[in-house]
């Protein structure tokens, strides 16, 4: 037996699903305008994790152009079925919502590679994917309803799908619009077949506080569904916004091999007041049944802080359980860049990366040279080498990112032998400094820039060479976390690199890019 600790994936890994292959789990969540886009974890006793790849790996699988932070990749679920693990997923264009949909893709290898997307005619959020007994394909999702009662009233929909030419057949039927009248938000559904009878979980009440679980059962795949008496089977809102996990939802079951089943979900650690600056992680939560229904966290009716798995080992927990700390090398399956892969933006180079810079401003709805690192813990630095021979209104340095209206950036230029540096918070897409510096640097001297993260206090330091790095400014979390920005992510920190909109033939040299957890 061992214990792990909750979450089981800090920082932004929001939305899991879940599936089990032998002794085998794999695991992926959303990532948004982020790419590489949605990680795929592997883990063979739900206590250590790794990263073993993505599903959106590689240039030209899906236009990312002029997608909004926060829009993107909205809650994958992985299944696999006669040897051929799926994912299906949404694509989320907030501009006009004229491009993306829902689509699927397969890979014989969860590391990878997957197919290109296959877009299926359907509209909504949360698809999800249940084979049946007879081999039949059953996809059902989220959508608004099409003759709501109530404002945000939405309903899940189910369809068959066949395998041989991805086209419908037969016609859709909504089978659920919540367990709770006036509702928002139905979302997240997944159907189980357990000792015959299907199971439909579905989150419900928006992804935030009233975040909330149910469940509802039916003889059929199409329904009618009738929901348990005891909804809703797990939810942190009655608690109150002073309890340090809220949110919880957005739940995936799996069966484990000696028969036991458990939940992934996500939730949201405060901290700061009512504020949850690392996003929403992914959490386990131990599942029984009892009189034909799954009770979540039996016997404490809430996410535990800790939760014994009988068998697993030794707990070995991985770099994407933050268990990590000194150089991220370029290889680390961490680094992100913003609607590009980290290969069309940067090339490695020993420790670090060389960073063209680009016209492109982390404001712009374009691609920016940014690569970045999901925040992962309340109290962590980081720290870059950074070494660039600026020109007339270029810009080099750290960010810490909530999106392109918000943010703040420690951000260096330069004048002969003189580094103007400055920390700059961008806010609901307005600027202020919050302190500056200048510092006496040839071009060739290494930058040394640091944000160091104590709760709710950023830190932005710089420094020349060997000297201490000094900090220039301070920003508060609380202030770029989605409580305060709006959204769905938590923060990212990163290097970027702008012209300011000039054409550049200058390259930002990260020699190295350090993350630590303190204490």
């Amino acid at each position: 037996m061992s214990t792990v600790s909750n979450p089981i994936l800090p920082g932004c890994y929001p939305d899991p699903s879940i599936c089990r292959v032998g002794d085998d789990y794999y695991l992926v969540t959303s990532t948004f305008e982020y790419l590489p886009g949605l990680p795929v974890l592997h883990s063979r006793d739900l206590v250590s994790w790794e990263q073993i790849g993505h599903v959106v790996d590689r240039p030209g699988q899906l236009d990312f152009t002029g997608i909004a932070s926060s829009g993107g990749l909205y809650a994958p679920t992985i299944r696999y079925h006669d040897g051929q693990f799926w994912v299906v997923c949404t694509l989320v264009d907030q501009r006009d919502g004229s491009r993306g949909g829902n689509f699927l893709m397969t890979a014989k290898d969860p590391a990878g590679p997957w197919s290109d997307p296959i877009w299926l005619e359907s509209f909504g959020i949360d698809p999800s994917i249940f084979f049946d007994d007879d081999g039949r394909i059953w996809v059902h999702g989220t959508r608004l309803a099409l003759e709501p009662r109530w404002h945000d009233q939405t309903e899940v929909w189910v369809r068959e799908l066949d395998r041989e030419t991805m086209q419908w057949v037969g016609p859709e039927t909504v089978i659920w619009h919540g367990a709770v009248e006036g509702v928002v938000w139905s979302e997240a559904p997944h159907i189980y077949k357990v000792d015959g009878t299907y199971y439909l979980i579905a989150a419900e009440g928006g992804t935030e506080f009233h975040h909330a679980e149910s469940v509802a059962r039916s003889d059929s795949v199409t329904g009618p569904y009738v929901g348990t008496r005891g909804n809703p089977v797990l939810t942190h809102r009655h608690l109150g916004r002073r309890h340090p996990v809220v949110g919880a939802g957005h739940a995936d079951l799996v069966e484990a091999a000696d028969g036991s089943w458990w939940a992934v979900l996500l939730a949201m650690r405060t901290y700061g007041g009512y504020h949850y600056p690392l996003g929403r992680e992914t959490f386990l939560v131990p599942v029984v049944w009892e009189d034909g229904w799954p009770v979540f966290a039996p016997g404490v009716g809430k996410i535990p802080d800790e939760v014994e798995v009988p068998f697993a080992g030794t707990p070995t927990p991985g770099v994407v359980q933050g268990a990590a700390s000194g150089v991220v090398p370029p290889a680390d399956l961490r680094w992100t860049a913003v609607r590009a892969q980290p290969s069309e933006v940067a090339t490695p180079a020993g420790e670090g990366w060389d960073l063209p810079l680009r016209p492109a401003t982390l404001a712009d709805l374009e691609v920016p040279a940014f690569l970045g690192l999901r925040l992962q813990h309340r109290d962590a630095d980081l720290t870059a080498r950074v070494r660039a021979d600026l020109g007339q209104g270029e810009e080099v340095g750290l960010v810490v990112r909530q999106s392109e209206k918000d943010h703040a950036r420690l951000a260096v230029t330069a004048d002969g032998d003189v580094r103007h540096v400055r920390v700059v918070h961008r806010q609901g897409g307005q600027e202020r400094v919050l302190g500056e510096v200048t510092l006496a640097a040839s071009a060739d001297a290494p930058l040394v820039l640091g944000v160091r993260a104590r709760g709710a206090d950023l830190q932005l330091l710089a420094g020349v060479g060997d000297t201490a790095p000094v900090v220039v400014a301070t920003a508060d979390a609380t202030q770029l976390d989605t409580v305060a920005t709006g959204g769905f992510l938590g923060l990212w920190l990163g290097v970027y690199g702008t012209s300011a909109g000039a054409p550049t033939q200058t390259v930002a040299h990260v020699e190295r890019v350090e993350y630590a957890p303190a204490g």
